[in-house]
């Protein structure tokens, strides 16, 4: 019972982090309607709908991070404790309780994440909501691509690797 809940709350709170970030980028996409957009506009929106659906919807979430995060929410499921239960998001997310390599990777993600957030949030549109437009693609494929593989590591195959360490830590 506690496993099914913390496993929920991991996918759960995973989600909350994606819809939020397309509740607030989604109106500066959508301000892209009200302007005059030129044809490099047009062909910039196009490349950043392309590449991001591309380059973080397909391989970072479809890919890489689904995949893994699903594991580790059925992982979670069968082996809860109260740090884990409390905070099943960051731990399904790899921020704790796995792999070094892994714990790197997810840390410097974030950090350039957060850096290119602050950087883009200074641009001015329509570019800001050319590049907002394909990140939120790549966030709605995002939810889309972890639900199917949380319900294909609880209902289906279940062939990724969860990165947990060997040995406690």
């Amino acid at each position: 019972m506690l496993g099914t809940f913390a496993a929920m709350w991991g996918y759960a709170g995973i989600c909350l982090i994606f819809a939020s970030a397309i509740y607030r980028l989604g109106p500066m996409a959508l301000q892209l309607t009200t302007q005059t957009l030129h044809w490099y506009h047009w062909l910039a929106l196009l490349f950043s709908v392309v590449f991001m659906g591309f380059a973080e919807g397909y391989k970072g979430f479809q890919k890489g991070f689904s995949p893994r995060v699903a594991a580790r929410i059925r992982y979670l499921s069968n082996n809860i404790t109260p740090v884990r239960v409390l905070l099943a998001p960051l731990f399904c997310m790899g921020f704790f309780h796995s792999e070094r390599r892994r714990k790197i990777v997810t840390f410097t993600l974030t950090i350039g994440i957060l850096i290119i957030i602050q950087v883009v949030h200074h641009v001015p549109q329509p570019w800001r909501g050319i590049i907002d437009a394909g990140v939120v693609l790549g966030l709605l494929w995002g939810i889309v691509s972890l639900t199917l593989f949380t319900l294909k590591a609880f209902f289906g195959e279940h062939d990724h690797s969860p990165e947990v360490p060997t040995k406690a830590g």
